[in-house]
């Protein structure tokens, strides 16, 4: 099968200017870009495609999420190839499906669904994903949280030499399989009790590798730049690849404190290989914690257990329905999630423009009434950053989506398009892609995403909002 994509904006995942010009898949990989392709080949069995007026880019790379068992569990991906999302990085901070198996995950692992934990080794994950058969490729990191739940049967305290021993066994499996790093989420309250030693052996243990370690880091709040030094020399130590997960600072108190973080970055980046993801929203999502309601920020709840029918509201009203404290309610609505308007516009624009900085939803899809991210960060950064703000021009805004986000991750022959590549594309309407996703109504489809390609196949139909072929792949860190 071979498909032409003709006459569009061809911005190749490389950061370079567009051109108006054709690109040529041929199976699963691209085979020509250039310039009236129809004159130059046998046109016979070729379907043409009018890309006139749209953008032909990579697919998008989203950096940062929590997919593992929605791959299994809504094969057709329908929030992220809704986006133009081909590619999907999961088991960040510090939480991966495996290697574990329980019955009754404990927070933050809850944050992956209650029933989904049946996967002890890379090979198990790998039969699940082949009989799902995934709309989107993924790449997993291994989450540190998920193997201390496998290693330790007390998370309050260090590993010991066995339990730190067996951590590093079943990290070096995964990886030996094809996982392509390691995650750490030391803010959650399992993980928070590991000195830096022992993330630091199994971050070596990531080296042998040559994998990635992923940080969300210990605080995002007062002890920031102590956090960010912690993550910096633990890579550095080590000798891998650092990328900060969602970089924000959180609270009011924090605001404005992109102006210490980002040249601290940067200084860690002159040193060693640094990247960071960032969302594009001023709210953080995750699971419901009395810490994080302060009763100056707007808390909205996504779900709950003991009372599913307040999801959706504002914790102060719910609160003061119920005729008690906001913490009283936190307390009374667990287990559950909830979204925090923690961050300040400004400091999201100075990230998001960043040039270490790629784009990630963070999205939660076990949530009932998740995050707006979910559904719409990319078209977000391409609407409000992009052609809105202005931050950045077209071709820089799908750099941080597809080719800075494949070099990362080392992601083998994808990000970019170049003859012979992987066909992962994604043709869409600069001027009219939009989120339309709410923290009202955070289940909308995005409006101007034509047409959506993975590995040559065409498995998204904007026009129809329709899903189609399926041929996602679990991808390796690049040999």
């Amino acid at each position: 099968m071979r498909t032409l994509l003709e006459g569009g904006l061809v911005l190749d995942g490389s950061g370079a200017p567009g051109f108006i010009g054709d690109v040529l898949l041929a199976g699963d990989r691209i085979e020509l870009i250039g310039t009236d392709l129809r004159d130059q080949i046998d046109m016979s069995g070729v379907e043409v495609v009018d890309c006139r007026g749209q953008a032909i880019a990579p697919g998008f790379i989203d950096v940062h999420t929590h997919d593992d068992a929605m791959l299994l569990q809504q094969p057709q991906m329908r929030p992220k190839i809704s986006q133009g999302i081909t590619t999907v990085i999961a088991g960040n901070c510090g939480i991966s499906l495996l290697p574990l198996v329980t019955a009754a995950p404990q927070p933050p692992l809850n944050l992956l669904g209650a029933d989904s934990f049946r996967h002890a080794t890379m090979a198990d994950y790998r039969a699940a994903f082949e009989a799902a058969e995934p709309a989107l490729n993924v790449a997993l990191l291994i989450g540190h949280t998920t193997l201390r739940f496998a290693a330790m049967d007390d998370l309050t305290r260090p590993a010991s030499a066995e339990e730190l021993a067996k951590m590093e066994a079943l990290l070096d499996a995964s990886l030996q399989d094809g996982a392509i790093g390691l995650s750490s989420g030391l803010f959650y309250e399992p993980a928070f009790a590991a000195p830096a030693d022992e993330v630091l052996a199994l971050a070596r243990v990531v080296a042998r590798h040559r994998g990635v370690y992923t940080s969300h880091l210990r605080s995002e709040m007062q002890a920031i730049i102590e956090a960010l030094h912690e993550a910096g020399d633990t890579a550095f130590e080590a000798g891998v690849p650092l990328v900060i997960s969602h970089h924000k600072c959180a609270g009011p108190s924090q605001w404005g404190r992109t102006r210490e973080t980002l040249p601290l970055i940067e200084q860690l980046a002159a040193r060693q290989a640094v990247a960071m993801d960032v969302y594009p929203y001023l709210a953080g999502s995750t699971v419901l914690r009395e810490d994080l309601v302060d009763g100056v920020i707007d808390v909205r709840l996504t779900w709950s257990d003991p009372h599913p029918e307040q999801e959706g509201r504002l914790l102060a009203d719910i609160a003061a329905d119920w005729g008690i404290t906001q913490q009283q309610a936190c307390r009374r609505l667990q287990p559950g999630g909830a979204c925090y308007f923690q961050m300040h516009e400004d400091d999201v624009e100075r990230i998001v423009a960043h040039p270490l900085t790629m784009i990630g939803s963070d999205g939660l899809p076990h949530d009932r009434h998740p995050h707006p991210r979910l559904w719409g960060a990319f078209p977000r950064v391409l609407a409000r950053y992009c052609r809105e703000r202005q931050l950045f021009p077209l071709e820089e805004a799908v750099y941080k989506m597809t080719g800075l986000s494949a070099r990362n991750f080392r992601l083998h022959q994808r990000g970019q398009l170049q003859p012979g590549w992987f066909a992962d594309v994604v043709v869409f309407d600069p001027l009219r892609v939009q989120d339309r996703a709410s923290y009202e109504q955070p289940l909308e489809v995005s409006e101007g995403i034509a047409f959506v390609y993975v590995n040559g196949v065409q498995s998204y139909v904007g026009a129809t909002q329709t899903s189609t072929g399926r041929a996602g792949r679990l991808l390796k860190r690049q040999p």
